[in-house]
C-alpha cells in the first residue's frame, strides 16, 4: 500500500461503504412504486399552483417536496418510481457524506467513517432509507448538515452559504426549523466575536417560514396543547434513548407498531454522565456542542408538542433526524480528544456488530414495501379495468383496498392522472402473474368498483337461456361467467352458496351473502376493458340452475 493509500484509507473506505449503501438501496427498492403520502401529491398536487404548492402536509411545510414531485412526474411521467427512489438514495449518499466531513473536522477520519456506516446502514430508520415520501426529513437533514458546515467557515461566504441552506432545508420540512435553532444559538454565543449584525443568517429562513405560516401553515393540523406541553420532557429523553438504541442496533423497531425502548434509557444515561464530567475537566463545552444540542433539542421538542397515537418517540421515520443529531452531539462532546488505537478499533467492532441487525430491519422493511406494491398495483390495476363503469367518487378505502395506504386514491383522480403521466399498475397480463395477495385483491376491488351487483327474489324463474343444471350434493362447483346478468334458481332447501374470482388463482375472494331455497339470484357484471371470464362458484344441496344470458 502506498503512502497515499495509507493516509487516506478512511477515505477511500468511506467511498467503498457510499457505493456498497447506493448498490444495497438500489437491490432493496427494486419494483417498488409509490407509497401512501405520495399520492396525495400525485392525486391532489398535480399542477404548479400556489395552492399546491404551499398547502401543509400534515403540519409540515412540504415546498421543495411537492416541486420536486412536479418536476419528476412531468419529466419521468407515473409509471414507475424509480426516479424519486434514486433521487432519495443520491440525498441520503450526500447526507452521510456531509456528516463524514463534519466528525472528520472534529475528532478524526476513522471517528468520522464509523459515523457515516452507522447513518447509512439505520435499519430502524427504513421508512426514512426506502420510502421516498421521507425525503422531506431527509433533505431538511442534509442541508441542514451543510448549513452547520458553512457555518465553520466563520466568514460571510459562509454565512450567505448557511442561510441559503436553511431556507432551503425548511422547505423541506418542519425538521428544518431545528437547524434554524442551530443557527440561531451559534449567532448567539459568537456575538462576542462576531457581532449580532449576522442574525439575518437565521431571521431570513425564519421569516420566509414566518409568512407561510400566516398564510398556509396555521390552518395546518396541529395537536400543540398543554398535555403535550407537560408531557414533552419524557418524550423528548426517549426519543434521545430510542436514537441511541437504533444507531447501536439494540431497537426491536417493529415494521408495524410501537417499538419499545430498553438499553436506551442506561446508554442514555450512561451519555449524559459523560457530557457532565467532560463539563467538570473542561469548564465549558464547544460552542458547537451547544449549537448542535439546541437543534436537537428543538427537534424533540417540536415533535412532542404536535404528539398523537401513532407519533410516539421511537417511531421510525424519527429515527434518521434522531440518528443525525445523536452523532454530531458525540462528535462535539469527544471534541478534541485524542482518539487512540485501541479506542477505535473497539468502536468499528461495536459498529460492525450494530449494522448487523439494522441490515436485517432495512430487508424486512423492504419486503413490507413490496408487499404493498404488490396490493397498490392489482388495486390499481382493477381501476382501470373497471374505468368504463366506474364511480369517479370511488375510493381505495381500507376495507376496499386491503391496506390504508391508499385512501388519496379516487377513481376519477388516478385515471386523469393515469391518462396523462401513464400507469403505475399491472397490465392485465401482469395481473395473471403477480403473487397471489394481488390477484385476491383485485377481484375484491373489481366486484366494488364495477360493481358487480347480486338481487334475489323469492320463487324460481328460469326464463334465461343457456341454463346449466348442478345436481347439488353440497359439492362446490365452478362455471364461467361473463359480463350480463347470470340467473341462479336454487330449488326449495338450504340456502346455497355462491361466490365470483376473476384473477385470483386460490379461493374466491368475492362472497355473497348467499341464495336461499326457492330463489332466483341475478348477477349483474358490468362489462370492462379485460376478456378475461369471472368464475362462478356454487356450492348448494339441491338442484340449481345457472342461465347465462
Amino acid at each position: 500500500m502506498t503512502a497515499w493509500a495509507r493516509r487516506n484509507t478512511p477515505v477511500i473506505l468511506m467511498g467503498a461503504a457510499l457505493a456498497a449503501a447506493a448498490a444495497l438501496l438500489l437491490a432493496l427498492t427494486a419494483g417498488l412504486t409509490f407509497f401512501q403520502d405520495t399520492w396525495e401529491f400525485l392525486m391532489n398536487r398535480r399542477d404548479f399552483s400556489v395552492e399546491s404548492i404551499l398547502t401543509p402536509h400534515n403540519e409540515h411545510i412540504v415546498v421543495v417536496p411537492v416541486l420536486i414531485e412536479l418536476v419528476l412526474l412531468r419529466l419521468f411521467g407515473m409509471s414507475s418510481a424509480l426516479p424519486e427512489h434514486l433521487l432519495l438514495i443520491a440525498a441520503l449518499l450526500v447526507s452521510a457524506t456531509l456528516l463524514f466531513v463534519y466528525v472528520r473536522r472534529r475528532i478524526g477520519p476513522w471517528p468520522a467513517l464509523i459515523a457515516a456506516v452507522l447513518l447509512l446502514f439505520l435499519g430502524p430508520a427504513w421508512q426514512d432509507i426506502l420510502w421516498p415520501f421521507e425525503l422531506g426529513f431527509v433533505g431538511s437533514a442534509l442541508f441542514g448538515l451543510a448549513m452547520l458546515l458553512a457555518l465553520d467557515r466563520e466568514d460571510r461566504r459562509g454565512d450567505i452559504a448557511a442561510c441559503s441552506f436553511l431556507v432551503i432545508s425548511t422547505g423541506f420540512s418542519s425538521l428544518g426549523l431545528s437547524f434554524v435553532v442551530a443557527a440561531a444559538v451559534d449567532v448567539l454565543l459568537r456575538r462576542r466575536t462576531r457581532g449580532l449584525a449576522r442574525a439575518w443568517v437565521f431571521a431570513v429562513p425564519a421569516a420566509l417560514f414566518g409568512l407561510w405560516y400566516l398564510g398556509w401553515g396555521r390552518d395546518a393540523e396541529s395537536h400543540l396543547g398543554l398535555d403535550n406541553i407537560l408531557s414533552s420532557p419524557p418524550y423528548v429523553l426517549e426519543g434521545l434513548a430510542a436514537s441511541l438504541e437504533a444507531l447501536l442496533g439494540l431497537s426491536d423497531a417493529p415494521l408495524e407498531g410501537v417499538a419499545t425502548i430498553g438499553w436506551g434509557r442506561p446508554l442514555l444515561i450512561a451519555a449524559i454522565v459523560l457530557v457532565a464530567v467532560r463539563q467538570l475537566r473542561r469548564h465549558e463545552l464547544s460552542t458547537g456542542f451547544w449549537v448542535v444540542a439546541a437543534a436537537t433539542a428543538a427537534n424533540w421538542f417540536l415533535a412532542a408538542f404536535n404528539y398523537i397515537p401513532g407519533r410516539e418517540p421511537t417511531t421510525g421515520r424519527y429515527m434518521y433526524a434522531g440518528g443525525v443529531f445523536i452523532l454530531l452531539l458525540a462528535a462535539e462532546l469527544l471534541r478534541g480528544l485524542r482518539i487512540g488505537r485501541t479506542a477505535t478499533i473497539a468502536a468499528a467492532v461495536i459498529a460492525v456488530l450494530a449494522i448487523a441487525p439494522n441490515l436485517v430491519i432495512l430487508r424486512d422493511g423492504s419486503r413490507w414495501l413490496d408487499n404493498q406494491t404488490v396490493i397498490t398495483k392489482a388495486d390499481l390495476a382493477a381501476i382501470e379495468i373497471a374505468r368504463r363503469t366506474v364511480d369517479s367518487d370511488f375510493a381505495l378505502t381500507p376495507e376496499v383496498a386491503g391496506t390504508p395506504s391508499l385512501i388519496d386514491i379516487q377513481a376519477g383522480k388516478y385515471l386523469e392522472a393515469q391518462h396523462e403521466y401513464g400507469s403505475p399498475a399491472y397490465t392485465p397480463e401482469e395481473l395473471l402473474e403477480a403473487p397471489e395477495v394481488g390477484r385476491h385483491q383485485a377481484d375484491v376491488v373489481l366486484a366494488q368498483a364495477l360493481p358487480i351487483s347480486i338481487e334475489t327474489e323469492a320463487g324460481i324463474d328460469s326464463a334465461g337461456r343457456r341454463c346449466t343444471t348442478l345436481s347439488g350434493a353440497a359439492r362446490a362447483v365452478s362455471l364461467g361467467v361473463g359480463p350480463g346478468v347470470t340467473r341462479i334458481d336454487v330449488e326449495a332447501g338450504p340456502a346455497a352458496s355462491l361466490a365470483l374470482r376473476r384473477f385470483a388463482a386460490s379461493g374466491y375472494p368475492v362472497r355473497t351473502e348467499g341464495a336461499p331455497g326457492d330463489s332466483t339470484t341475478l348477477v349483474r357484471i358490468p362489462s370492462d376493458t379485460s376478456v378475461r371470464p369471472w368464475r362462478l362458484q356454487v356450492r348448494a344441496r339441491q338442484p340449481v340452475r345457472v342461465c347465462r344470458g
